[in-house]
């Protein structure tokens, strides 16, 4: 095996953490892996790897040569990517996730212009807000709000969510306006289940330097948040959620802003990708195109890598 191999065989051993999922998202024996591995330290004369009952994990001298070689390895394929699709228009299956309320309010409305710039490009799209497992579902991007959890995935700040708290106009004639935070807690308040923790998230307000938090203390909470605007539209409490989610309610009469001189953080929402996908000219146009029909203008697009855990 030529030395770029095995500098490609190392990274994916250091992304999964294991050397038989390595070999198995390579199709190759896991022995072809071993050899390159030793291959590597054999070369460099130093342990790139330790392994545990549990998984693998990079030495401190292994993950310098991760990071710095998944740079070289990203450059190479950019170089040869560029040549050999410069007079090709994107083509191929892509694959990629994002909730459904992101899919069915800015990203489906905009697809016929995609399709346009793109037509040979197979567009396969997960719409779920779980915890995606990259490499063995060959999901090339996922659009996620708030940074990933995963220390190997490549973050794109594409824009900056802002929140407004709600309700209808029904449950606010039964049990009356807010004029203050505190009225919340004579209130029914929603509950916004996170997909990827089962955690209920809390109410959160700021304004002049004070912050109010509360949990929701209604007896209904949803995991998606498209049921969850449902049953703020249909006057079963007040809820907390995006600008863009509850925009046509609001303009449509559905739903009142409460407490509009308080305001939610921002959240930011990110495009996530494994390293060695980033420069796949498919996912770029994607990546671009989203950062156009999300807004720049809401949040600054830059890119984020946590590092590897180290075996010490």
């Amino acid at each position: 095996m030529d030395h770029l191999s095995a500098m490609r065989v190392f990274a994916r051993v250091v992304e999964t953490a294991s050397f038989t999922k390595a070999a198995d998202s390579l199709s190759m024996g896991q022995a072809t892996v071993t050899k390159a591995v030793q291959h590597l330290e054999a070369r460099l004369q130093t342990k790139l790897l330790n392994r545990n009952t549990r998984r693998v994990l990079p030495t401190a001298d292994g993950l310098a040569y991760y990071e710095r070689g998944v740079r070289v390895l990203a450059e190479l394929d950019d170089m040869e990517s560029e040549i050999s699709s410069s007079r090709r228009t994107p083509s191929g299956r892509l694959r990629v996730e994002m909730a459904g309320a992101m899919c069915d309010l800015v990203v489906i409305p905009a697809l016929n212009e995609f399709q346009a710039l793109y037509p040979d490009i197979q567009l396969d799209v997960g719409v779920s807000d779980r915890s995606i497992d990259y490499l063995a579902e060959n999901v090339d991007c996922a659009l996620r709000a708030g940074a990933p959890a995963s220390e190997f995935l490549i973050a794109r700040q594409i824009a900056t969510l802002q929140f407004v708290t709600v309700a209808s106009q029904d449950y606010l004639r039964l049990r009356g306006t807010p004029a203050a935070p505190e009225d919340l807690h004579e209130h029914s308040v929603l509950g916004y289940l996170r997909a990827q923790s089962g955690q209920v998230l809390p109410l959160k307000l700021s304004a002049a330097a004070r912050d109010f938090e509360m949990a929701p203390n209604s007896k209904l909470s949803f995991s998606d948040i498209r049921s969850y605007l449902a049953a703020t539209e249909h006057g079963l409490g007040v809820g907390q959620m995006p600008e863009f989610l509850a925009a046509p309610g609001l303009r449509e009469g559905r739903l009142q802003r409460i407490l509009a001189d308080w305001t939610h953080p921002t959240l930011p929402l990110y495009v996530v990708y494994l390293p060695n996908r980033h420069l796949s000219r498919k996912v770029r146009v994607f990546v671009d195109w989203l950062v156009r029909i999300c807004g720049t203008g809401s949040g600054t697009s830059e890119d984020r890598q946590a590092k590897p855990p180290v075996a010490v």
